[in-house]
């Protein structure tokens, strides 16, 4: 008998969606956080863990749950990146971990820096690197200290909180909120109130994924709500009242896409609440089977912003969001706040470059004392991995500025210096395959040799596996991390390129021509070449993204 032509449609296999009735465990995961809920693990760690050291912890915890409090276990010395993906967990696992310090809106007071300076200083061999989610990452910490470092951390009012996990991370803000004389909107009182009513809630402890956030009135939109999880973007409403758009669905990694608008305004008092809905969305809707598809951006992308606005005016806020207009950008605005500018008050701000994020608790207690010997209690981290200084006198920004040189933190940095980002890299991360930190380092020192007037602002941002921590698709240059061949044949360290990313006006992920991978040796000669090139053949007023749109892939090899 000849086969049927008309089929039957195959069923559609369950993404474990809770609000689907789907609430049995399909992975891992899953299985883990229905046990036991990850912010249940911090009295294992006061009362346990702490006490009896690295060898009591449940592997579950270990892996797992620690996470929600901030803490990863870091790659163990000696381990080569072909050897990342290849290897169990427990052989990656060293015995001390990473700790990340979240610090919503990048907002810090002089006694909270030097608090996380000491603890750098005293329980994790004076390491700290600012992070492009505007935290602080610690490392060598060992499982003994953490309730000492807990009690400190707390005391200054910081926490480690969800700053890892299935979880509601870190609320990006801008660092200039209630100071910039250009700002839409102060967000300050919209994150702290996130922060209080929803971070370490059992309601918002279990997501499918992590869950980014961004709030911020920032007239460049320095936190980059494109590829948000969630973000509210200043804008000023119908009735001139100033408010937020909403996106929801940004995110890189292997499957990048940018945010969706829902075309909604949402007055200030309503953020918390419309956060807490579209949260709430993702974890009764969000897709729990296969870890690669569990964030946000999956869900809308099958929905679309229509039926999601609509599932979340019916069925988690229960009234209409008014319509509302969309954030203005600028595409020739830099989206960070290095340098000297003036605050609306009269007194300036003071942005600083390190090199690729990289401190050290010395380094920060340096900053604390550089800011309150100037008259300064506030500190700012940004998402590009610089500091600033906030409320400093005119008469004292020139004394600032060569206090904060004299420790190579560049208030005048190059374009290379200034624009050149890396994640934390095979040193200290068990998913890296190469060596990041040291390398975007070595590279700023090479092109700043090299090209040493070069006019454009072009971004080099340097990631050690595909993860893209360091947002290797919407940067100018973009080099993700992999083990390539040479011309010798030997397999080394080395990066395969993305070329034109962009976010703003002009939004596009990096180009990628068939077969343009670099090795690390030879990428101080690469990145100059294809730079020279632009110089050479690009238009008028034309942006290193737009040329690398349109070069021919010679030009860019």
């Amino acid at each position: 008998m000849p086969p049927s032509t008309t089929s039957r449609p195959r069923p559609r296999r369950g993404e474990g969606q809770w609000a689907l009735g789907y609430r049995e465990p399909l992975n891992k995961n899953e299985e883990n956080k229905k046990n036991d809920d990850g912010l249940n693990v911090r009295q294992r760690i006061i009362d346990v863990y702490s006490k009896a050291g690295f060898d009591s912890i449940d592997p579950a915890d270990l892996r797992g749950r620690f996470r929600w409090f901030g803490l990863y276990t870091q790659r163990a010395p000696g381990i080569d990146g072909g050897k990342t993906a290849v290897l169990e967990p427990e052989e990656l696992d060293d015995r001390y971990f990473m700790l990340r310090i979240r610090i919503d809106g990048g907002q810090l007071t002089v006694a909270q820096l030097r608090t996380i300076a000491e603890i750098s200083t005293a329980y994790g061999r004076d390491t700290a690197d600012i992070t492009d989610r505007q935290n602080v990452q610690l490392h060598w910490v060992r499982i003994e200290d953490v309730p000492a470092i807990w009690e400190k951390l707390e005391a200054v009012g910081l926490s480690t909180t969800e700053a890892c996990g299935d979880t509601p991370r870190v609320i990006l803000g801008c660092p200039l909120a209630g100071i910039a004389e250009d700002e839409v909107i102060d967000a300050s009182p919209q994150i702290r109130q996130i922060y209080d009513e929803h971070i370490g809630s059992p309601l918002f402890s279990n997501l499918p994924r992590k869950f980014k956030t961004s709030v911020s009135g920032c007239s460049v939109h320095c936190v980059n709500h494109e590829i948000n999880d969630v973000a509210f973007a200043g804008v000023t409403g119908p009735d001139g009242t100033p408010g937020y758009d909403l996106y929801v669905g940004g995110g890189l990694s292997t499957n990048p896409m940018f945010a969706r608008r829902l075309g909604t305004f949402i007055a200030p008092e309503r953020v918390s609440e419309v956060w807490a809905g579209v949260c709430a969305i993702f974890r009764d809707y969000g897709y729990r089977r296969l870890r690669h598809r569990a964030r946000i951006k999956f869900l809308i992308k099958d929905w679309g912003p229509e039926r999601f606005r609509e599932v979340l005016e019916q069925e988690y806020l229960g009234y209409r969001l008014p319509d509302g207009p969309e954030p203005v950008l600028d595409p020739g605005v830099r989206r960070d706040h290095i340098g000297v500018h003036r605050q609306r008050d009269g007194r300036y701000y003071v942005g600083f470059a390190p090199r690729v994020g990289r401190v050290s608790g010395t380094k920060l207690a340096r900053i604390a004392d550089i800011a309150e010997a100037h008259g300064s209690d506030r500190i700012r981290t940004t998402a590009d991995q610089k500091l600033v200084v906030l409320d400093v006198e005119e008469s004292r920004t020139e004394a600032v500025t060569a206090a904060l040189e004299a420790e190579d933190l560049q208030v005048r940095p190059s374009v290379f210096r200034r624009q050149t980002m890396a994640c934390t890299g095979i040193e200290f991360c068990k998913l890296a395959i190469v060596e990041t930190k040291a390398r975007g380092a070595s590279l700023i020192d090479e092109l700043e040799k090299r090209l040493p007037d070069f006019p454009e602002p072009v971004s080099i941002n340097i990631n050690g596996c595909p993860n893209s921590c360091a947002r290797i698709q919407v940067a100018d240059i973009g080099l993700k991390g992999q083990l390539v061949t040479d011309a010798d044949g030997r397999q080394v360290e080395g990066y395969q390129v993305h070329l034109g990313g962009a976010m703003g006006l002009n939004a596009s992920f990096g180009r990628k021509v068939r077969g343009l991978k670099t090795t690390a040796e030879e990428l101080p000669d690469y990145v100059e070449r294809v730079l020279r090139r632009f110089l050479e053949q690009r238009e008028e007023g034309e942006p290193f993204a737009l040329w690398a749109a349109r070069a021919d892939d010679a030009d860019l090899t």
